[in-house]
């Protein structure tokens, strides 16, 4: 291991993590996307991955969801190697995917909608709870898909995961295109989520979300990891992260 590497681990929880990453190369058909990631998640953390558009954040998620084209090196979940799993496999394990396009059935009203993913393990949450949580969702239960907003959408691309029994969370630009009432809501979901013990990785483009949510923020450019920095560090860093994100 690198000098570099220990640097982006030393501040990472004691003890093994949920999500091991190492070496983690990816391909698009013949296009190399991921250039050996690394980096670990312990259990209960919110992690961020932030870069440009384009730096392989989107792709990472992909490749710990066993949807990418094709990866190689390790990723390991709870202490299981996931390389070579089928995705179904893969979520059947305890981890769900959010993507960014949400994937809402237009023809289903909402109730439907969240019901609709099978449960994969014990531990997923009632639908009541899930109704706490975004109280917009059951004054909704019984519109169609295509009568949601778009914060409305999200917020049912994010509740029918939360069913399904998996514990490690990737959520994919929740906050894109929202407007700020809707982000707000959705951070304070996911520190719910967070105390009731989910694990979440975020792919997110709005700084400001990212920092009020997370324990840590690891950089991605060009496929790879290249720093990562606590959620304490954060302010005294702020010159040399808009450096990496070009704002």
């Amino acid at each position: 291991m690198t000098d570099t590497t220990v640097e982006r681990h030393a501040a990472a929880p004691a003890g093994t993590p949920l999500l091991e990453v190492r070496n983690l190369q990816g391909w698009y058909g013949e296009s190399h996307v991921l250039h050996g990631m690394d980096f670990d998640v312990g259990e209960g953390e919110v992690v961020t991955l932030l870069g440009r558009n384009g730096a392989g954040k989107t792709s990472t998620l992909a490749a710990v969801m066993g949807i990418l084209g094709k990866r190689t090196g390790s990723v390991a979940y709870n202490g299981t190697e996931t390389i070579g799993m089928q995705p179904r496999h893969i979520a059947r394990l305890g981890i769900a995917l959010c993507p960014e396009e949400r994937g809402i059935f237009s023809s289903l009203n909402v109730e439907e909608n969240l019901m609709l993913p099978p449960r994969i393990q014990e531990g997923g949450l009632p639908v009541e709870r899930i109704y706490e949580l975004f109280p917009n969702l059951l004054e909704r239960r019984r519109s169609q898909g295509t009568k949601l907003s778009g914060g409305e959408q999200q917020m049912l691309a994010i509740a029918r995961i939360l069913r399904t029994g998996a514990r490690l969370l990737l959520l994919d630009e929740p906050t894109e295109g929202l407007a700020p009432v809707i982000v707000q809501q959705i951070g304070r979901t996911i520190a719910a989520l967070k105390a009731e013990g989910f694990t979440i990785v975020l792919v997110e483009q709005n700084f400001r979300f990212a920092a009020s949510v997370a324990d840590r923020h690891y950089v991605v450019d060009q496929g790879r990891i290249v720093d990562m920095i606590p959620g304490e560090a954060l302010e005294a860093n702020t010159d040399k992260l808009h450096a990496y994100l070009g704002v």
